[in-house]
């Protein structure tokens, strides 16, 4: 018997470069040779590693110095003598490759990061976002030596986040951006921002060591105009005449611009954002709470390169406004979640009569959504939407499923929810037979409303003899053609993300056949009290790909039946067992025996789980830096309150 050659590893390695992160490391254990196949420095790219301040981390380092990793998140340092070992093998090892470092939250001294950064010449992404523990004292890049060490680091860095930091002063902020000539992207978010005065009182210097002013902040982004292509001033309380001043900075042309939660600005101030800046691509005026249709209606006017826009939390927006965004023909994402008072009708109309792009679209907590806007917007983002979220629309049924199913094919990403009237009729692609039309055995005495839809007008259809095709064209097509046999769940091939949270209708008897999806990678039950072990069995077995499952509050739930699931599905990242009764320390046992890759775990309020196999499974599986167990071991809960 004749044995096939071996491939080559150049070309194992580009048959890797198709396969997602999780599968690439499924395919590495094949045998050596694909081991080394993935250890390939392009495949790596696009990878970031997560490294916490621990002894164990050391060996770790020397191993991904052998892949030249690009991209790196560590967490946790500060000024003890383990934190500066694990820097001193980042320097050795990884320094010369990294393009992407993130101290996030640390506790980093100065002398720290600046032994650290002097040595990562290629630089293009660093983030510090809440080390103030760095800016504390404001003597950072204060000698000569260090600034001239991290300007020639910092070269070529292009984005910067500087976000939640309380001691970031014009000072330490000059400093620090004066080292990055090229810098395209500054986050800014949650910083202490003084937009209402002038420190200075009018002094033509502005190199305070106690704040970051709307001054100084001014001259930086003059000074960049060309170069800086994205801002981020969330949750700075910028003022509308500070958001004006910004936006006319002479020379600035703004691609990406975020003012979460911004409560101070005004429409006004949005439409001389609009008009100064209408380069814009990418808007987020989340949770801006003054702003009205008015500020829509500059953004439809004036930004016509927009593509992503995102609206949520803004409770005085109206549907009729909605219609403008006609007028984006470019537009991909768009989010209006929490906007109470849009149901998405006018949306409707402004895309019928234009080809639409869209991508994204999320409708999450608009409880005046109903099943024939769903409708409608499949069938008019039937060929692009990827992702759609329908989060707590607490008034859709089984008919918006069906014709998500039956449109929607190229979804990734479905978020039901809350969805509290979703049914497993809907899932199967099948008409409830409670809610069917009855066929009328006497003579007609002319049309009468159905027992489904009395209150919008749809008469009983007239019933059919034989079985010749019918085209689904409109709403009414769809409820006629209800009670056949249509596409299941399972049809959404493409699906990534599915969450039916607290959908509890559904039961055993749909989730075993229709969550079937060999790509689905996120699944959240949690809270659908009827699944048993069942579902959890079948999922395991159709949905290898699954790195994060959610199955909380199911208290039917037993430990034969996760024991089973964790054998199959070797790929969890994230799992969620909180509140269900039925779970033991044979359950922790299996976790610690086949999730090699788990990294968030919560067992919150399992009555059958002791703090013993808690601390236990910790040990044997030091990688899962989140476990959550609050309330283990039948604790009491209203004592610990």
């Amino acid at each position: 018997m004749e044995t096939t050659p071996d491939l080559p590893v150049e070309v194992i390695s580009y048959i890797l470069s198709f396969l997602s992160v999780s599968d690439r490391k499924e395919a590495s254990m094949v045998n050596r040779a694909w081991y080394f196949a993935s250890q390939d420095c392009r495949l790596q790219k696009n990878i970031v590693y997560s490294l916490p301040t621990l002894s164990t981390s050391l060996e770790t380092i020397r191993v991904l110095g052998t892949k030249q990793t690009p991209n790196l998140i560590l967490s946790n340092l500060d000024g003890s003598s383990l934190s500066k070992e694990v820097i001193k093998h980042i320097v050795h090892y990884l320094g010369p490759h990294l393009e992407h470092i993130s101290l996030c939250s640390s506790s980093i001294t100065e002398s720290a990061f600046l032994s650290l950064i002097s040595y990562c010449h290629s630089l293009q992404k660093l983030d510090l976002s809440g080390c103030n523990s760095l800016f504390m004292s404001g003597t950072l890049l204060e000698k000569p030596k260090d600034t001239f060490r991290t300007r020639k680091a910092l070269l070529n860095l292009q984005e910067l986040n500087l976000s939640n930091l309380r001691y970031l002063s014009d000072r330490t902020f000059n400093r620090l951006t004066g080292c990055s000539p090229m810098l395209k992207e500054l986050s800014l978010a949650g910083c202490l921002v003084t937009f209402e005065f002038d420190p200075y009182h009018g002094s033509v210097i502005s190199d305070s060591s106690a704040v970051l002013s709307l001054r100084n902040l001014i001259k930086f982004l003059k000074e960049r105009a060309v170069s800086l292509k994205a801002l981020d001033l969330s949750r700075t309380g910028i003022t509308s005449e500070a958001l004006k001043s910004v936006a006319q900075v002479n020379g600035l042309c703004l691609e990406k611009l975020v003012l979460q939660n911004c409560k101070e600005l005004s429409d006004d101030a949005i439409g001389i954002l609009c008009k100064s800046q209408p380069g814009l691509i990418n808007l987020d005026l989340s949770g801006c709470s003054e702003l009205t249709g008015k500020s829509v209606v500059a953004i439809s006017a004036n930004l016509q390169e927009l593509r992503h826009l995102k609206l949520g939390r803004l409770r005085r927006l109206t549907d009729d406004v909605l219609a403008g965004l006609a007028e984006l023909k470019e537009l991909q994402s768009l989010d209006v979640s929490d906007c109470h008072q849009i149901c998405g009708s006018e949306l409707v109309k402004c895309f019928s009569f234009s080809e639409s792009k869209m991508v994204h679209l999320s409708f999450s907590g608009c409880s005046l959504l109903k099943d024939s806007t769903v409708f409608s917007l499949a069938k008019l983002f039937g060929t692009s939407l990827r992702l759609l979220d329908l989060t707590s629309c607490l008034s859709i049924t089984d008919i918006s499923i069906r014709a998500i199913i039956f449109y929607l094919n190229n979804l990734t990403v479905l978020r039901l929810g809350w969805c509290k009237e979703i049914t497993d009729w809907g899932l199967l692609g099948m008409q409830n037979p409670t809610e069917e039309h009855c066929p009328e055995t006497k003579d007609d005495l002319g049309p009468k409303f159905s027992r489904n839809f009395g209150n919008m007008g749809f008469f009983t259809p007239p019933m059919y003899f034989d079985d010749r095709p019918v085209n689904i064209t409109e709403l009414e097509d769809l409820l006629i053609n209800g009670e056949k046999h249509g596409p299941t769940l399972q049809a959404l091939r493409h699906l990534q993300e599915l969450d039916l949270t607290a959908c509890r209708k559904l039961t055993d008897i749909s989730l075993q056949q229709v969550i079937q999806l060999p790509n689905l990678k996120k699944l959240s039950l949690g809270m659908v009290n009827e699944i048993t072990d069942r579902t959890l069995v079948s999922v395991a077995t159709h949905c290898r790909s699954l790195e994060h499952l959610s199955v909380n509050h199911c208290c039917f739930l037993t430990d034969e039946g996760m024991i089973q699931t964790l054998q199959t599905v070797g790929r969890l990242v994230s799992l969620d067992i909180s509140c269900c009764d039925g779970i033991s320390d044979r359950t922790l046992a299996a976790i610690a025996e086949n999730c090699k890759w788990l990294k968030n775990l919560d067992v919150s309020m399992c009555n059958g789980i002791t703090v013993a196999r808690v601390e236990l499974l910790q040990s044997q599986i030091p990688w899962a830096t989140n476990i959550k167990t609050r309330f283990v071991g039948g604790a009491d809960l209203s004592i610990s309150l």
